[in-house]
Formats: structure tokens, sequence, C-alpha cells
């Protein structure tokens, strides 16, 4: 496989992987004291720390709600995670559309009619960028507030997917859009992708975000790859949250 060819003729990836296969997902909670709860992930290359504090009485000044919890997430990219080596500021297009989107998706999942008069605190620190950025940055801080102990309707989980078009050759008949699960950095900047979210890994969507033009027919087969990501992740990510809960109960039993 050359350097530019996203998919070999066996069926290959850039990195080795099938179409329908999820990058190495890896993940830890209670990764710093400092906060209420916390998770690292690592996802392919794409690496978050992800802290939560409250709910927590809001700073004067700051906008509240009576009927429940206000959701504050701010988003910071290390100068070093990405290839350009450029240091984001805080008024930033794109840290601003990311802490819009992912205020509004964990707004809606979270139980914030239990804590009215409050406030929780996101914050996301992404270390390196490899692809499927927000998306990671969902799962992360979905684990961080299950260490945090935050009331939730379930999980909420992102997964990306991609179309991929494939030339027929000398036949014409052969050519065709591939669906690819799980978009590296290398797929992204060169295919259309989209971002889905769901509650639970089902098909309940909370998060859509599409940054290119695409055929309606093409999305939906995009979208119904990304929900089966979604599922697969949320499997993954409730197998690490029951791993972790053995592990502090093991810990109070000694």
């Amino acid at each position: 496989m050359s350097r530019h060819e996203l998919l070999s003729p066996e069926g290959l990836r850039i990195d080795g992987r099938r179409w329908n296969e999820l990058r190495l997902f890896e993940a830890r909670l209670s990764t710093t004291t400092a906060a209420d709860g916390s998770s690292y992930v690592e996802w392919g290359n794409t690496k978050i720390i992800c802290t939560v504090a409250g709910p927590v009485e809001p700073k004067m000044g700051s906008n509240r709600s009576q009927d429940g919890a206000t959701v504050v997430v701010e988003v910071c990219f290390a100068a070093f995670s990405g290839n350009d080596r450029k240091k984001r500021a805080r008024g930033d297009k794109r840290v601003q559309e990311m802490q819009t989107a992912l205020q509004r998706t964990f707004s809606e999942a979270i139980l914030t009619q239990l804590h009215p008069r409050s406030e929780i605190l996101i914050t996301l620190h992404i270390l390196s960028q490899d692809g499927s950025v927000l998306a990671a940055c969902v799962n992360a801080c979905t684990l961080a507030l299950v260490d945090a102990g935050v009331p939730m309707s379930d999980y909420v989980v992102a997964c990306t997917a991609g179309s991929y078009f494939v030339r027929g050759g000398n036949n014409p008949e052969d050519e065709g859009e591939d669906p690819l699960l799980d978009m590296n950095n290398l797929e992204e900047a060169d295919l259309p992708s989209v971002t889905v979210g769901t509650i639970g890994g089902g098909e309940k969507i909370t998060l859509l975000q599409l940054e290119t033009k695409v055929r309606l027919e093409k999305l939906e087969g995009m979208m119904a790859v990304a929900l089966d990501g979604c599922g697969k992740l949320r499997e993954l990510m409730d197998e690490i949250v029951r791993a972790h809960g053995n592990e502090v109960v093991r810990r109070i039993a000694l």
C-alpha cells in the first residue's frame, strides 16, 4: 500500500484495519484526586484527559438554572497535540463549536433536575489528535461523569464513520461507496465523515455532526455503521466501568 492509499486492494486500511474494525480503545477512571471524577482515554493515537467538578454551587455572576444543574464544558488543545503545533485559544471557532456540542449533548443525558441551582463543570485536555476527536471527548466525558457519580439516563457513546469511493478499474460495475468505521486523522482529511452520539449505545441519537456534503443515500449507510460502532463502544466502556468498580471494592475490602 502506498503512503496515500487509504484502502488497499485487499480491503485493508492504512493502519491495517478492516472497514468495520475499531481502533484500540483503552481508558482509565479516577486518574486524578483533584477532581470529583476523571478519566483518561486512548483511542488509537487520540489521547484525552477529562475531569469533572460538581455538582457545585455556581460562581457569582454565572447563569444558574432554578430547575436543574447547568452543564459547563471547557475544551483545551495542547499545543503539541496536532501536526501544526498550534495552540488554540478559548475563543477559537472549533473549540467553541466542540464546547457547545458537548454541552448540549450532556445537558440532555444528565439528570439535571436532581441538582437544581448547581453547576457541573467538565474540562477536557486533548493531548493528541489522530481522528475522531469529538467522539473521543464524548466517551471521555461519559467515563468521568460515571466516576464522579453524576446521575445520567445511560452511557453517552459516540463514534465516527466515513465513506470511501471504490474505483472499478476496467469494470465500472465494481465501483461504489464503502463505509469505514472509526476514522483516523488521515481518513478524516480526505473522506467525508460523520460523528454520531447515542444514549445507551442504541438508536437514540443525541449528537450528529457532519462537516462535509454527502448524498442522502450515502449518509444513511455512514450513520448505520456509526451506530453499530456506538454499540461496540458501549460494551467496551461498560466493561471498563465494571472493572474499575470491582477494583475499588477490592481495595476497600483490603
